[in-house]
């Protein structure tokens, strides 16, 4: 069973290799005989590539104190009395540090071949669609083996290294242990998501105001002095953010089943690993799927992308059938349970199908080929205001079905098989992720194609073909984005179930799991400050942006106003003053609710014990997930009721119409790229960070109440 994980981990990154040099070794300025336009290509390529990277390194930067500082935490806090014998803290702290690694790692990756794809898919829409269609998911192709690869080889081979470091340990602990590598894929994930989020938004909304609204020049204009730092934002928020919030969403939900069913399957090893290879068995489907990925027309991209989602889960669904009735036994007893492996298959299928539905779903709320969005659209005629109000219900509404299709899940898979059918369901919902990052990723790659077309002013053409790949990539954006919340949802279910599994193991009088009543007035009130913190951590996160966004156009404004020849084109914006103002904002931003998310459940947890954080827990998962998918679809359905007018609809560009869809937009970005997928990370940062600290929670949680 390890070979065969460790085997797949390194077939997926020779894969990612594979694809990487497929992309790298095209010459950047293929195809442009026109120096001048060579030229510009180099430079803003360049420009991209550094503002990319310099980011990156301020970011590292904060991380390696902080990892070097929590692994410190959980060394001296972390200690079961039960197993004198062995410090589990010493050996979370191992598993942290190599989870934050592995996802540092991955988030370096995905900019790297982003800012290689960018200007080649750019010089590859100058022969034809197809080719740069090809460029671009091939560079999304390395992010989606490559991260999917280094999450499987990272939680095999912490099974491998503690297993040497540990022998004779016993599973359960030993499983117990091993979500410290989820704490620390969540944990890059957080300062991922959010300096990402507030880095691409603030660039974003600055770029906008002034050059759209204000100055009334088009989208990516080389005389906007914001427009690199956009593209760099692009970059650092939709490729490195998102691929470390998958990550995480992996380790996590792979490390809630190891968890929940160590105890059943001690002396079993395919049993005990199944989960790890579910992620594994998703590698040799992926390749598989993208051999479906053919474009011919530009009426073929959309349908392609969406395409290799579908084939795909029904591809890991055939292949998962044969590898649960090998790997699991027939029957089997949790928690006094007995459930077959069809149970645990049948979970599987359910959360792969949840996934895949919320997905579509995702779409049809937030692609302009459908009504919803066109309502948005059409509000725009009246202004500003009444784009906003239809844009906000949209995503109210639009939460119902995607909860409604994750309960069904939930029941399913409880009934199937208890919470380690959640757990196995919520993986099921990630077993297509090499896919869904591939996709996810390409969407920067084409967006990034489109700037750089119309910067270095490579004709009508090419912009056409970028646009089409483009908007093809918001559609599978939304749709990445609903696909990441719901794992979310049904991840942190089941690291909530894994918390109380673990108290139960440390404190089996206390009888944990049995005792959590809703009338109990520690997890009632718990259950108040959980639901509370998605909106106190929106809010922050949000108002973030808007002060980095108010700095941005400050400076946009000055450079307008005191840089002559700008808008003649005759002189050059100060574009790295741009990108300084975004990265400054970001990482001083990203401070305030990292401390919220991570301090509130071990503060509560020290000073009232594990009642009071089984109540934040369900209350932030609960009001966090709704809020999530509301902001997110919310933010999509204002980006693209603007493309929707942009293309010539209700008036077109310039337009009244379309000057108050833009503000709506500006109003969407923080929704969609910023607090909605980062609240992604405060529902399942603070159940895996809870499951980590219950040794510390049970040998001294209750401060205030004895």
């Amino acid at each position: 069973m390890v070979t065969v994980i460790m085997a797949s981990a390194l077939f997926g990154l020779g894969i990612a290799l594979f694809y990487y040099l497929k992309v790298a070794n095209i010459p950047l300025t293929q195809g442009i005989e026109n120096s001048e336009e060579a030229e510009k290509l180099t430079k803003i390529h360049g420009a991209i590539a550094r503002g990319a990277m310099a980011f990156l390194k301020a970011e590292y930067k904060y991380m390696v104190y902080f990892m070097a500082g929590f692994a410190i935490v959980i060394a001296l806090l972390i200690d079961d009395p039960h197993t004198p014998e062995v410090n589990e803290g010493i050996y979370t702290a191992i598993s942290f540090l190599l989870g934050c690694v592995i996802s540092i790692v991955s988030g370096f990756i995905g900019m790297r071949i982003a800012t290689i794809g960018n200007a080649r898919t750019t010089t590859a829409a100058k022969n034809s669609i197809a080719d740069a269609f090809s460029v671009a998911l091939n560079s999304g192709a390395v992010m989606g083996f490559g991260l999917v690869g280094l999450a499987v080889l990272g939680l095999g081979g912490i099974y491998i290294i503690l297993d040497v470091l540990l022998p004779g340990i016993e599973k359960h602990i030993l499983m117990e242990v091993m979500a410290g590598f989820g704490l620390g894929g969540s944990s890059i994930a957080l300062f991922g998501r959010v300096s990402g989020g507030i880095f691409t938004k603030a660039a974003d909304v600055g770029a906008d105001l002034v050059g759209k609204v204000e100055q009334g020049i088009p989208e990516d204009d080389p005389r906007n002095p914001a427009v690199i730092a956009d593209n760099v934002g692009d970059n650092v928020g939709d490729v490195a953010g998102m691929g470390a919030d998958l990550f995480g969403s992996c380790a996590e939900s792979t490390c809630a089943a190891l968890v929940i069913g160590a105890v059943a399957f001690a002396t079993n090893l395919e049993a005990l690993l199944f989960p790890i290879l579910i992620s594994a068995v998703g590698i040799p489907v992926s390749l598989v799927t993208m051999f479906t990925a053919r474009v011919k027309e530009e009426k073929d991209v959309a349908p392609a992308l969406k395409r290799l989602l579908i084939v795909a889960t029904g591809l890991s669904a055939a292949a998962m059938y044969f590898v649960s009735m090998w790997a699991l036994p027939e029957s089997f007893e949790i928690n006094g349970e007995v459930y077959t492996n069809m149970d645990v298959f049948l979970c599987y299928l359910t959360g792969a199908v949840a996934g895949l539905l919320v997905g579509l779903l995702t779409e049809y709320y937030t692609s302009h080929d459908f009504k919803p969005v066109q309502e948005v659209a059409k509000a725009s005629e009246t202004g500003a205001a009444t784009n906003i109000i239809f844009g906000l219900a949209l995503g109210y509404h639009s939460a119902t079905g995607s909860i409604l299709l994750l309960a069904v899940s939930i029941y399913m898979s409880f009934t199937l098989a208890g919470m380690y059918g959640v757990a196995v369901a919520a993986i099921g919902m990630l077993s297509t992720l090499v896919v869904g990052l591939t996709i996810d990723a390409y969407g920067p790659v084409a967006d990034n194609a489109g700037g750089i077309a119309e910067m270095t002013g490579m004709g009508e053409s090419v912009r056409d073909r970028t646009d089409v790949l483009d908007s093809a990539g918001n559609t599978t954006a939304a749709i990445g984005k609903g696909f990441a919340i719901g794992s979310a949802i049904l991840t942190s279910l089941a690291l909530f179930s894994a918390f109380l599994t673990r108290a139960d193991l440390l404190d089996p009088q206390a009888k944990i799991m049995d005792s959590i009543n809703l009338l109990d007035p520690l997890v009632l009130t718990g259950l108040f400050v959980g639901a509370m913190l998605p909106f106190l951590f929106s809010a922050m996160t949000m108002k973030s942006v808007g002060k980095a966004a108010f700095d941005m156009i400050e400076e946009v404004r000055r450079q307008f106003r005191t840089i002559p020849g700008i808008m003649e084109g005759t002189a050059e914006p100060d574009y790295e003053k741009c990108v300084s103002i975004s990265t400054e904002a970001a990482l001083r931003e990203m401070i305030p609710p990292g401390i919220l998310i991570m301090g509130t459940p071990l503060l509560v947890g020290f000073l009232f014990g594990v009642p009071a954080v089984a109540g934040i827990l369900a209350g932030s998962l609960v009001s966090g997930g709704v809020l999530a998918i509301s902001s997110a679809n919310s933010g999509g359905a204002w980006d693209n009721a603007k493309k929707y007018i942009e293309k010539g609809n209700l008036g077109g560009k310039g337009t009244e119409t379309h000057k108050a869809a833009v503000v709506g937009d500006t109003v969407g970005d923080p929704f969609k790229d910023t607090s909605g997928p980062a609240l992604n990370i405060l529902i399942k940062l603070s159940a895996i960070l809870s499951l980590v600290f219950v040794p510390f929670f049970i040998q001294y949680g209750g401060l205030l109440i004895g």
